[in-house]
Formats: C-alpha cells, sequence, structure tokens
C-alpha cells in the first residue's frame, strides 16, 4: 500500500524549497550578474540581468519616498504575509487552496527578507519573444504568481462544485 504524504510535509517542502532556490539563485545573481552586462540565452529569449527592484510589481512605487516605501513594502507586505498565514490556519485550508497560499507566503517572505536586509528585492529574469517581454522577476516572484493562480483556480472550482455546475 502506498501511503500520501501529510499535507502539512507538502506545505512545509513547498516552502523550503521555494525560499531556498529564491536565496540561492538571488546570492548567484549578485556575485554573477551585478556590474555586467545581461546575458542573453535561446535566441534572447531568456534574459539574465540583475536589477534592484526598489518598488513593488514591476517596480511600481519605486519612486515614493523612502519613508513611504518602507511602510507600504516592509511593514504593509509583513502584515499582509502574516493576515494570509492567519486566515489560511483559521479556516484551515487544504489542499491546492493550501499549496497557493504557502507558496505566496513563501515567494513573498524571501522578497521581504530582501527588503529587510537591502532596502531594495533582487531581480534578474527577462523572458520574451521580440518586443514582447515580462519585466525583470526572480523565483519568488514566479511562486507568487503560481499560489496566486492555484488559488484561484482552486477556488473556481470548489465555487463550481458547491453551485452544481462546472464553475
Amino acid at each position: 500500500m502506498i501511503r500520501r504524504p501529510r499535507a502539512g510535509l507538502v506545505v512545509l517542502l513547498a516552502v523550503v524549497t521555494t525560499i531556498g532556490c529564491d536565496r540561492v539563485t538571488k546570492h548567484i545573481a549578485t556575485t554573477t550578474l551585478a556590474d555586467t552586462p545581461g546575458r542573453s540565452y535561446l535566441a534572447d529569449t531568456i534574459w539574465l540581468q540583475y536589477a534592484e527592484n526598489m518598488g513593488g510589481f514591476l517596480g511600481m512605487g519605486s519612486d515614493l519616498p523612502e519613508a513611504a516605501r518602507t511602510a507600504l513594502f516592509t511593514v504593509g507586505t509583513g502584515l499582509m504575509l502574516a493576515g494570509l498565514v492567519a486566515v489560511a490556519l483559521h479556516y484551515r485550508w487544504r489542499g491546492w487552496l493550501l499549496v497557493g497560499a504557502a507558496l505566496v507566503a513563501a515567494g513573498g517572505v524571501s522578497n521581504w527578507v530582501d527588503r529587510l536586509v537591502r532596502g531594495s528585492v533582487v531581480d534578474f529574469i527577462v523572458i520574451g519573444i521580440g518586443p514582447l517581454q515580462t519585466g525583470v522577476f526572480n523565483v519568488a516572484d514566479v511562486a507568487i504568481m503560481l499560489g496566486i493562480g492555484l488559488m484561484f483556480a482552486e477556488r473556481r472550482s470548489r465555487r463550481g462544485i458547491s453551485e452544481g455546475g462546472a464553475g
């Protein structure tokens, strides 16, 4: 008989893997990409270039005064992450909803640590084809977006089940 892994173990693995991969890749980006020209791979589809993001998503808010950035992106983000964890625990989220929340929290915590330690978030990945490109991002950002996607998909699927339809 094959035993299913406990949900807590899966969530712990997602959190540790996300934070670990993000911290290691940011360290590599800082030591190998800072003060160097960007590097192109796969015919300019993937670019690795060092950037320090003083703002939020895609640099939004980077032009705010330092006190406002600190309040919004350090204090505000810390409270929001704590709130997400509290809600997930209070409502005993399970399944993909819990995994999604864990990915959002792990990615958020890793970026939050950057803000506490450096005052900015290290970004280094750009993906695109021709003029269609992403902004500069990092592994934590991927985890956050994946987590949000899982949470929305799970909520949508649960709503479809409870309404008796396919969604």
